[in-house]
């Protein structure tokens, strides 16, 4: 459904049974999956907020199924030739929050109001975002972890820990590890896992090598936890307790 001064386009892609809500904007760069609900003044696929874009780069915006975009949301399309701004099926983007250019954004996925995401800011699946929560351009954000209200990211935060204040983790999202059915023993190997990482003061990416070296680990959530300390460039939140990298 299309409601009255909503504006779609030529070229842009809806899938079926999509509902676009009066004066939101679907620029012709998206391509949008089946039953999204796009809420008034929103603008996807808008240009990117970057001063050294040439307009005339081809990039785009895709949109998974069942996303619903609230009232002023803005998704800018990517800055690279053929690239696209991606965000994935089942996720809920509230009010006024907003994901930028070249950004990866995994499924089911939740920013509530005000929630801003720097350009190429890569989200796991299943990663929740606190209103008013900013993350720096070119962070990592792993699958099932919590970033809270107002906290200020500009590392990366490793799957399944929740995030807060100016790159703090305060330790596991175990509530959210429960929600999606975690039994006792992935929760103990990830408990474990977590204090192999953050104690000392070492540097995370060896703590995580030596611990995934040592094949004390069965489960998948725990391996994936501590392989993502390979990866990335700027670096990781850690306890406040901990000097940085």
């Amino acid at each position: 459904m299309i409601h009255a001064t909503a504006i779609i386009e030529d070229g842009a892609q809806l899938g079926p049974d999509c509902i676009v809500h009066a004066h939101a904007i679907v620029t012709r760069h998206c391509i949008i999956g089946e039953r999204v609900e796009i809420h008034p003044f929103a603008v996807i696929g808008g240009d990117p907020q970057d001063l050294s874009f040439q307009r005339s780069t081809v990039s785009g915006v895709t949109i998974g199924a069942r996303t619903v975009l609230r009232e002023h949301v803005t998704v800018n399309r990517a800055t690279t030739a053929q690239g696209a701004t991606v965000i994935g099926s089942d996720c809920f983007l509230m009010s006024a929050s907003h994901v930028a250019h070249d950004c990866q954004v995994g499924t089911h996925v939740i920013l509530a109001n005000a929630a801003l995401l720097a350009g190429h800011v890569h989200v796991g699946d299943r990663v929740f975002f606190g209103g008013g929560a900013a993350v720096h351009q070119f962070s990592r954000i792993g699958e099932g972890a919590m970033v809270a209200g107002l906290a200020r990211i500009t590392r990366d935060v490793a799957p399944f820990t929740m995030a807060a204040e100016r790159d703090e983790v305060i330790g596991l999202n175990v509530v959210g590890l429960r929600r999606r059915g975690c039994d006792a023993i992935v929760l103990a190997e990830l408990k474990r896992a977590y204090r192999d990482v953050y104690t000392g003061t070492g540097n995370l990416r060896t703590q995580a090598a030596a611990a995934l070296a040592s094949a004390h680990y069965q489960s998948a959530e725990a391996t994936r936890f501590l392989q993502f300390f390979a990866g990335g460039k700027r670096g990781f939140i850690r306890p406040l307790t901990a000097t940085a990298d």
